[in-house]
Parts: structure tokens; C-alpha cells; sequence
């Protein structure tokens, strides 16, 4: 399958508000930050967080090396004087009362659990920056594609999340969504997983998924992978994940045609 770029009609879209009259924002969250850069007006945008120009957390790092960006410290971000700032639902809790008190306005936004939650946090970011047609459009694309997609019925290969220390994803999560969106099962679910758990080799191996997702590699070592590299696992074909996992965006499209391809990679060598 064809791999979808969803962020370039986004980025090209145009912008209907006049940036004079729109909120200045600061997100000092590596989720709301690539939000800002999908709806904003380039001038609206005061600063993004450190993380969004890491390519290891953010999936519009080469967009974000455009703006200016923040410590994520109250003292920073007052004298940058936003009219808004955008949070995630566990950034630092003092950080955040310590501008509400000087009168910056704060908006936080929850953990995406559901692709059907991502076009309602769109539009939520839309109206937060003063750009509701835009977001609305981006919104109601988002929706339509998630739409066409052909889920994964009671047949389909069988996936594990078997991430460092055997972590895995079950239901309630965003992960899982894209899995079942991309067409296969998900064994934490199938195992009653609601949120995060974690499997055990003896449990990959007993149950013999078509398909381990793994997490993207980074150099260097830690015992925290020893299991998910551990020799009898080394028949299982294995997916990583990668950013287009994480956040809440349209570019959850990337990561469903991922799965869709390594589906159909893997039904395309069954025997007959």
C-alpha cells in the first residue's frame, strides 16, 4: 500500500484569519506542539517546546526548527507573554498554576486514547487559536479517511505489543486503535488488557502471534531490551513503531498504511 504523507495538504492549507487578530501561543508539550503547527498562523506561534525539534519525539521535527522554542519554565514563558498556553494533561502542575496566577490563560489537553478522539481535539485546538475553519476542515478529511478504513475482524493476523520489559498496549489506547485500524488483532486485548500491561516471553511464545510491534531502536544498551531480543523470538517478524504513533494528529494515517503494509507483507508470503 501506497504510503500516505497526510501532513503536506495540511501544512499547504491556507490560513483564513488575519494572524493581527489571533492568539499568540506557547505549547510547552511535544503532542500540542505539533497541533499548533498543523492549525497556527506562523506568526501566532510564540515558542514550542524543546522536544519538538527531536525527530526521536516528534513527527514534525523539521517544521518545528522554524519556530522559537521554550524551557518549559514559568519564568520563560511569562516573559515571552503569550495570550495562551497549550499543555498536555501531565505537564508540570505548579508550572502551569504559576501562569494562571499572572493571568496567562492555560488550556490542557487529555491523552488521545481513540483515532475517533482525534478529529474533537483538532477542533478544540482550532478554537483555541482562532482557527475553527481550518481545523474543521482538517477535521472532517480526518474523519472521512478514518471512515474508508477496513478494521480488523475476528480472522485477522494476530499482533503483540512486546515493548522494552515486555510492555504492551491493550484496549483504551491510541496504539491499539492503529493496530486493529491497520487490520489486526491485538493479543493484550484478546488477554483482557484495558490501558497498559505487560506480556512475558512465555506469553509471545505460548500464543504465537503473526506479528511482533516493537519500539523504534535507539543506540546504546539497556537490560530493559534484553527480553524483547531474547534468541527464541528472533523467527517472529517484528514492526517498530515510530512517532506517527504517539500524538493525536492526522499523521495517525501514516502509522495505519504502516500496519496495512506489514499485513499484507505478511499475507502475501502464507502458504497456500
Amino acid at each position: 500500500m501506497r504510503r500516505l504523507v497526510a501532513l503536506m495538504s495540511f501544512v499547504l492549507a491556507p490560513v483564513w484569519a488575519s494572524a493581527s487578530d489571533l492568539p499568540g501561543v506557547v505549547s510547552v508539550n511535544v503532542c500540542t506542539d505539533q497541533l499548533v503547527m498543523l492549525l497556527a498562523a506562523p506568526e501566532q506561534v510564540v515558542s514550542l517546546s524543546k522536544l519538538s525539534t527531536d525527530p526521536r519525539t516528534s513527527a514534525m521535527a523539521d517544521q518545528a526548527g522554524h519556530f522559537a522554542l521554550n524551557n518549559g519554565t514559568a519564568e520563560m514563558i511569562a516573559v515571552q507573554a503569550p495570550d495562551v498556553v497549550v499543555a498536555g494533561q501531565y505537564n508540570d502542575p505548579a508550572m502551569l498554576a504559576l501562569l494562571r496566577s499572572i493571568g496567562i490563560k492555560v488550556v490542557q489537553f487529555p491523552i488521545t486514547t481513540s483515532l475517533e478522539a482525534i478529529p474533537q481535539e483538532i477542533r478544540l485546538m482550532g478554537k483555541v487559536l482562532g482557527q475553527e475553519v481550518k481545523a474543521d476542515q482538517i477535521a472532517v478529511k480526518l474523519e472521512r479517511d478514518l471512515t474508508n478504513l477496513t478494521w480488523a475482524t475476528s480472522d485477522a493476523p494476530l499482533a503483540a505489543f512486546f515493548l522494552p520489559n515486555g510492555y504492551a498496549l491493550g484496549a483504551g489506547t491510541l496504539s491499539h486503535d492503529i493496530l486493529i485500524a491497520g487490520g489486526a488483532r491485538n493479543l493484550s486485548v484478546e488477554l483482557g488488557f484495558q490501558g497498559n500491561g505487560t506480556l512475558s516471553l512465555e506469553q509471545v511464545i505460548l500464543y504465537q502471534p503473526d506479528l511482533l510491534i516493537g519500539s523504534q531502536e535507539y543506540s546504546g544498551f539497556s537490560l530493559s531490551e534484553e527480553m524483547v531480543g531474547h534468541p527464541s523470538l528472533a523467527d517472529f517478524p517484528v514492526m517498530q513503531t515510530n512517532v506517527d504513533w504517539v500524538c493525536g494528529t492526522p499523521l495517525v494515517m501514516n502509522a495505519i498504511a504502516d500496519v496495512v503494509d506489514q499485513i499484507g507483507q505478511l499475507q502475501a508470503v502464507e502458504p497456500q
